[in-house]
């Protein structure tokens, strides 16, 4: 992957690397999108987890671990893209689950919405990343946010009042922090937005 891309990453190619045939891998992993899984749970080993919980609050805590997480991403541009469907189940994907986890459960919020955040946390975190790796790869992509900027900026405030009276702030603030703010506004809604409950329905027995 790191040599020629994540799109080489296939059963068959591995199997030349390992001097086998592809059946043989099989026995370890199911089809190619498996592998893709396990290869991105090798690499969230590079996330940094952080110190004990005495060293900081659980917020800074938890920012710096999502932000390692989705720089980890950053560096790997098409592994960010396949992590939109690729569900790791290693040992360093459990590992990052439990300290988020543990950090979250610090806030004090119930046991329901901390569960419910962590899914939350990572799949904002990894599309960030994989809309930043999109950017970089597509040579076009810095003629289209100066083409987006231009339109804001030269918006009517006529016909568009609400864009005019939001500029700059609407393009402004560098990616860091916007990224630190994203963290911050999902953990605050996180922690003070109850999941719903069970949606009431016919009674057991009831005729269709």
């Amino acid at each position: 992957m790191r040599a020629e891309g994540l799109q080489k990453v296939t059963m068959r190619r591995l199997a030349q690397e390992l001097d086998t045939g592809p059946a043989s891998l099989y026995v370890y992993v199911a089809n190619t999108a498996e592998l893709h899984a396990a290869v991105l749970d090798a690499l969230l080993g590079e996330v940094d987890l952080g110190g004990t919980d005495a060293e900081g609050g659980w917020r800074e805590q938890l920012r710096a671990v999502l932000t390692s997480y989705t720089l980890v991403l950053f560096a790997h541009p098409q592994l960010a893209r396949s992590a939109l469907v690729a569900r790791p189940s290693g040992e360093n994907y459990l590992r990052l689950v439990e300290r988020i986890l543990a950090l979250l459960s610090r806030s004090g919020a119930p046991q329901a919405q901390v569960a419910w955040g962590v899914d939350k946390l990572l799949q904002v975190a990894t599309a960030t990343a994989a809309e930043q790796s999109a950017r970089e790869q597509d040579p076009a992509s810095v003629d289209d946010w100066n083409a987006t900027v231009r339109a804001l900026r030269t918006a009517d405030a006529a016909t568009h009042p609400a864009i005019t009276s939001h500029m700059p702030d609407l393009i402004g603030g560098s990616a860091h922090d916007r990224m630190r703010w994203t963290f911050d506004v999902l953990v605050n809604g996180i922690v003070h937005t109850p999941v719903p409950g069970p949606v009431p329905g016919p009674a057991r027995g009831a005729a269709d």
